[in-house]
Order: structure tokens, then sequence, then C-alpha cells
């Protein structure tokens, strides 16, 4: 799909007291450039950050931010040690079995024994921590790809009726120019005929190959072609939903080269409007392009 490298997007994951908040914007940019501010104990996975940001993206400048938070009141988290609680459960039931007691072994018990309690170890923290951080990542770009995508849809759409718009304007211009030459033609033979009075002297078929020639400057149809298969290939582009940017951007620049090349052969005022006019949409087309990815 056609995306726009402007949007945002921002998630929020709680697990087991853990609570990863994720803010992404996307602006354009001729490449993939990636901020990301992560909490202090996880700067090290800014690298990470950076490789998740590129399957989801391939071009524009991506600022992260991600904040970490823990409900857990100041007090040191505790895990269970597993083995040590087992073997403090069957030490018991020896006990009570050793000595007659009927009573069977309970969880108070068992919690008069500190050994099977330990505090997390940091590494384990920060993993679980960025386990929730890594799930907010994924949905905050997810949340800014639908955006982008959005937008993008809305950019081809007025980029296709721009199109177009120029398509029938070039049209337009290919037949005025047709309809002058003949016209021009008439000009040159009047001027020519005021410029000499008899015209015996004149070299009839060096006038008509001059004529001829003039004729062919004055012709606009090969600018003209050429125009139409660019924006038929622009079309075709924008309808492939692929990363288009740096393509759209390439043609514009080709369709400019061929306007200024039509401007510079006419010599009638409707046709120079045309031109004039087709170059400020194509002015417009080129700064949105500059926002597709």
């Amino acid at each position: 799909m056609i995306a726009s490298m402007t949007g945002f997007g921002r998630a929020e994951v709680t697990q087991n007291g853990i609570t990863a908040t994720v803010e992404v914007r996307s602006v354009n940019n001729r490449y993939l450039e990636v901020t990301a501010r992560l909490p202090r104990h996880h700067s090290q996975r800014d690298r990470e950050v950076k490789e998740l940001v590129r399957s989801f993206l391939s071009r524009g400048s991506i600022n992260v931010t991600v904040r970490i938070e823990r409900k857990d009141d100041g007090i040191v988290l505790l895990k269970i040690n597993e083995s040590a609680a087992k073997a403090v459960y069957r030490l018991l039931n020896d006990l009570r079995k050793s000595v007659g007691v009927r009573q069977k072994v309970t969880i108070e018990h068992l919690l008069h024994f500190s050994e099977i309690f330990e505090p997390i170890d940091e590494d384990d923290a920060s993993t679980e921590e960025w386990n929730v951080i890594l799930e907010a990542l994924k949905q905050a770009f997810e949340a800014l790809n639908s955006m982008r995508i959005q937008e993008g849809q809305e950019l081809a759409n007025d980029l296709r009726k721009r199109i177009l718009w120029i398509d029938e304007t070039v049209t337009k211009i290919e037949q005025l120019s047709k309809e002058r030459i003949p016209e021009e033609r008439k000009n040159l033979q009047a001027k020519v005929a005021q410029l000499v009075s008899d015209p015996s002297i004149i070299d009839q078929n060096r006038l008509e190959l001059e004529i001829a020639l003039l004729a062919e400057k004055l012709d606009v149809t090969e600018e003209c072609v050429r125009y139409h298969s660019h924006n038929k290939f622009f079309l075709e582009i924008l309808n492939n939903g692929e990363a288009v940017g740096r393509k759209l951007n390439f043609l514009v620049q080709e369709m400019n080269r061929e306007a200024n090349t039509i401007g510079s052969k006419v010599c009638d005022a409707t046709i120079a409007h045309l031109v004039v006019a087709m170059k400020e949409e194509l002015e417009k087309i080129r700064e949105q392009v500059q926002n597709l990815e």
C-alpha cells in the first residue's frame, strides 16, 4: 500500500505490573533515520529498536520514545525458588510422619522458611520489561503504519486527479500546436513577400524547406507523446502500491523537463498559458510526492 512518511502511533501495554508506553513520530526524509529515547537501563537495546523500525518502514525520519512504569510501590520484587520450596515441603512431611503429627503441611507452614523466596535477578527483570516494551513497540508501529497508509491513499487520490488534468492539458496543447503550424506558414510567407518586392528572386524550394524546418521546430508532438507516456507510467506506479516516492520524484523531474521544452518551442499565448498552468500543477505534485514513502 502507498504510505505517507508523516504519521503518529501510540501504544500502552501492561503485563505483570509493568506498563510500557511507546510514542512514534514520523516525518519525511530522503532516507531512514531513527532516533530512539529508551529508559536508561535499556539504552543498550537501541540497535534492536532500529532493526524493528526497518521491518516496518523503509524511509522517513523516525522518533521513538519509550517510558516504563512498575507498580511495585518500592517493594523488593521476589520470585519463588521452586527447588527450595519442594525440598522444604518434603522435609516438613518427613518431620510430620516421624513424630506422628496428623496435620497436613500448609502454605502457612512454608512461609516460615525464607529460603523459598529470592529476589528477582536484575537481568530477569530487565528481560521481562523488554518483552513488554517490545509488544508496545510493535503495536505503536502498527498504529503509525495505519495512519501513514490512510494519509498515503489520500495523497495518491489527489495525485491521480492532478495527473489526469495534466494529461488532458497536454492533449489540448498538442491539438493547438498542430492547428498553429499552417497559420505560422502563412505568416512567414506574408513576411517574406513584404520584404522582397520581386517574387522571382526568391528560391521557392529553399523557402519551402525553411518553412518545413520551422514547422518541425514548432511541432511539439514528440514532447507530448513522451509526456503522455510519463503520465501513464506515473499512474501505473501509484496503482502498484509499493514504495513509490523515489520513482515518482524522478518522473516529475522528467515531466518538468518536457514542459520546459514545449514552452520554449511554442509561440502562442494560449499554449503558453496552458504550459504555465501545467508547471504550477507539477510543482504541487512535486511537493506531494516528497511526502510519499
